[in-house]
């Protein structure tokens, strides 16, 4: 396998998301809260006259919400069935390339990491958690079965 990735921080941890599924990277300069939206949504934002629905990463995998949500913070922008996304995260690292197909984890993973994650994959940086864009956006299992 030789696919690209784009390196993120969650919480502290470094993983990789596929960036065949990003379109772009950019701070949000508008964070809007939607009323009685799910917890791992954190609102509304634009980039380029577009409306983007703002995911909170890092409450979409469990772990409470996340300190960055304002404008400013980085964003990976994802576009999932027809609709466009912001994925908040902690860090953008850059971009790295997978040297391996994915692979199962050694240990057992916490929270909804499991979930969201196609395995793990081998980069130049060691290896790393790859997740999937449409899990992150789908939110927690209480946030689906909503």
């Amino acid at each position: 396998m030789s696919a690209l990735l784009l390196t993120v921080a969650i919480a502290g941890e470094k993983v990789a998301l596929p960036v065949d599924h990003i379109e772009s990277v950019n701070e949000l300069e508008l964070l809007v809260p939607v009323p009685r939206s799910p917890s791992h949504i954190a609102g509304l934002s634009t980039l380029r006259s577009r409306v983007l629905t703002v995911v909170d990463c890092r409450c979409a995998l469990g772990l409470g919400i996340s300190p960055n949500r304002e404008a400013g913070a980085s964003a990976a922008i994802a576009v999932h069935d027809g609709h466009a996304y912001a994925l908040l995260l902690d860090t953008i690292h850059g971009v790295a390339e997978a040297r391996s197909d994915p692979f199962p984890p050694s240990g057992r993973l916490q929270s909804n990491w499991a979930d969201m994650a196609q395995g793990m994959v081998e980069t130049d940086d060691g290896p790393l958690l790859l997740l999937e864009v449409a899990a992150l956006i789908a939110g927690p299992p209480e946030a689906r079965a909503a």
